[in-house]
């Protein structure tokens, strides 16, 4: 379901897959070939939120803002499922691992990789092409040349799922 908030309406480009059964809501801005899967949402109802081109996040994922905090997410990211994203920055090419929390203030760095499960706390900024685990998440190593490899084609991956999803199922929402 695509609502307004206050008269503002999502912005989502034309070649974005949005799943039928995710909530994006008010000042939320969507680029192209990103993804919204089941039963995701998004909601800009306290700031915006701002989703670059070839964007994936995943089932069940929770995207929203504190006032004036707006969420920023560049391009070439994966959000895995049942993530939190709260008034935070993910610098393109990172990826989120699957049920990770990442607050307000956080910065994640450009190509970073955020292991499954952790938890970013407020203001916290991670490297560039680091990989960091935990509760509170520490950096671990830095990433090698098989992780970018893995990090890519989960990446296309998904991309080239939103274009199948859209052009082949009836599982989309129509904007």
């Amino acid at each position: 379901m695509i609502h307004h908030y206050k008269n503002i309406s999502p912005s989502i480009h034309p070649t974005v897959f949005v799943a039928k059964d995710a909530v994006i809501v008010g000042d939320v801005t969507i680029e192209e070939e990103s993804s919204i899967w089941f039963k995701t949402v998004i909601r800009g109802d306290v700031a915006p939120t701002r989703i670059g081109k070839r964007v994936s996040i995943q089932d069940l994922s929770m995207l929203h803002q504190s006032p004036n905090n707006p969420l920023i997410i560049e391009d070439d990211v994966t959000v895995g499922h049942q993530v939190t994203l709260h008034s935070s920055i993910i610098r393109k090419n990172a990826l989120i691992g699957m049920g990770s929390i990442i607050l307000d203030g956080a910065e994640i760095g450009e190509s970073a990789f955020v292991g499954a499960g952790s938890l970013v706390p407020p203001g916290k900024k991670i490297p560039p092409h680091t990989l960091v685990m935990g509760r509170p998440a520490k950096v671990v190593r830095e990433l090698n040349g098989a992780d970018y490899k893995e990090m890519e084609r989960v990446r296309t991956s998904y991309v080239e799922k939103g274009h199948f999803y859209k052009k082949h199922t009836n599982l989309g929402l129509e904007y």
